[in-house]
């Protein structure tokens, strides 16, 4: 069991579960895996300009990654938060409160800028980037930094739409960015021979312009039901507090990530350029799995501020079933395609098999992950964020020693996604735990 004890759910309520996940999750998927498809498409083009270059790029994407999941709460936060008043009937207040994000998230974005810019060299040598990779990791990050603003406005009206239950407008948006990144970086890198710069330059635009489609859709939803688009403090302030929480996990699980990363960069530039592959994959993957814990958080989030706690109940244990058979269909998915995958980001045969066996525990690591995602959105969207954040500090404390000691025991890279197996694992039991004791469901509008 996963939760505490409640009788089972009939064929037809499983069936209803079914239809919730699949209708939301799909849609989900195509927007979630943007951002990674925008790195994959940077690792591709990128790759194919030299192993130096690749291996400034991992670094960089590395940097800018955290500088902007640092504040995923912005959506995972708010779409709960949504998702609660949507259930309780007060569509207005809904709207209201995703406006308050989104102007925490220019506030935030902002600052960044302000922060990367000037120390964009010390952060590059920081992370223990070699020589020949130093410059080009210092170029594409101070040009990416540009778009942290819009990225994060992406996150927050991402946020509002999917607490409105809407996953299919945000799926449009990402599938526009997409391709629009894709033809800028490779116009920008080879056409206009701007090197990485223009990959760089490439994202920046692309994602301007998805934070331009999201504001245009939220403002007009907040027009048509009568909320403020007038920044508010006390609403920005309130935002910004039920955050903390999921910043302190998400601070936490990008702590892990970076630690992976410069593991990685002691090993050597062929061992950098092979994890920036594997990682590129393993977010493709991990946002796969993690559409059905979106669908989940505003399931959730839907079902509690409606007073529903047995809805809740089944529609968590029905997506862990979910995120089982999808991890295991996706870990057979990577064992099969490897040997093809891997020679579309570089050329370098040592690179190749450096990656080759790493990807096979990652392979063999995605039924777990597919539980650890689909409890961690069921807890987000319950707005359990305290709970979420103390089991992320416990598997940050068992994870770092364990990648430090990959390069004094001569592991490679391979030992490096053991540990980060050994991290996935930390996290599902902490998280099985939790869902157990069902201290996570609280109903209401609120929490």
């Amino acid at each position: 069991m996963l939760m505490t004890q409640a009788p089972a759910a009939s064929k037809a309520d499983r069936r209803r579960h079914d239809r919730e996940i699949v209708a939301l999750a799909v849609p989900a998927f195509g927007a979630l895996v943007a951002e990674p498809l925008f790195l994959m498409v940077d690792t591709a083009i990128v790759g194919h300009l030299g192993t130096a270059q690749l291996a400034g790029l991992g670094v960089a994407s590395a940097l800018l990654v955290t500088a902007v999941s640092l504040f995923v709460f912005l959506a995972y936060a708010t779409t709960a938060a949504v998702a609660r008043r949507v259930g309780a009937g007060d569509l207005r207040a809904a709207i209201r409160q995703g406006m308050d994000g989104i102007w925490l998230a220019l506030l935030l974005g902002a600052l960044i800028v302000a922060v990367v810019l000037p120390t964009a060299p010390a952060l590059v040598t920081l992370f223990g980037s070699s020589e020949t990779a130093a410059p080009y990791a210092t170029t594409y990050l101070r040009i990416s930094a540009l778009g942290i603003p819009a990225m994060l406005i992406v996150l927050a009206a991402t946020g509002v739409l999917r607490g409105l239950q809407d996953t299919k407008t945000p799926l449009y948006v990402a599938v526009g960015g997409f391709v629009a990144n894709g033809a800028l970086n490779a116009a920008l890198v080879y056409g206009a021979d701007l090197g990485i710069a223009g990959s760089a330059w490439g994202t920046v635009v692309a994602q301007c312009g998805m934070a331009a489609a999201y504001l245009w859709v939220v403002v007009r939803g907040a027009r048509r039901h009568g909320a403020s688009l007038r920044p508010d403090t006390a609403g920005i302030r309130a935002s910004a507090q039920a955050g903390a929480p999921l910043l302190v996990r998400t601070l936490s699980l990008r702590a892990i990530l970076m630690i992976a990363t410069a593991v990685a960069a002691r090993l050597g530039d062929e061992d950098i350029a092979a994890h920036q592959i594997i990682l590129s994959l393993w977010s493709l993957l991990a946002f796969a799995l993690d559409a059905i814990a979106i669908a989940g958080q505003a399931i959730i989030g839907r079902y509690l501020g409606a007073g529903d706690a047995q809805g809740a109940r089944e529609a968590c244990r029905r997506m862990v079933q979910w995120g089982i058979g999808t991890g295991a269909v996706l870990g057979l998915a990577v064992i099969a395609a490897r040997p093809l995958f891997v020679p579309l980001f570089t050329g370098d045969p040592v690179v190749q098999q450096t990656a080759l066996p790493a990807l096979i525990v990652v392979a063999l690591a995605q039924p777990i992950s597919g539980i650890v995602f689909v409890l961690d959105g069921v807890l987000m969207g319950a707005g359990d964020g305290p709970y979420l954040a103390r089991a992320m500090l416990v598997t940050l404390a068992v994870f770092a020693p364990a990648a430090l000691l990959v390069p004094a025991f001569d592991g490679g890279l391979t030992a490096l996604w053991g540990a980060m197996t050994l991290m996935m694992a930390i996290r599902m039991l902490t998280l099985w735990l939790r869902s157990r004791s069902g201290r996570w469901i609280v109903t209401g509008a609120t929490r």
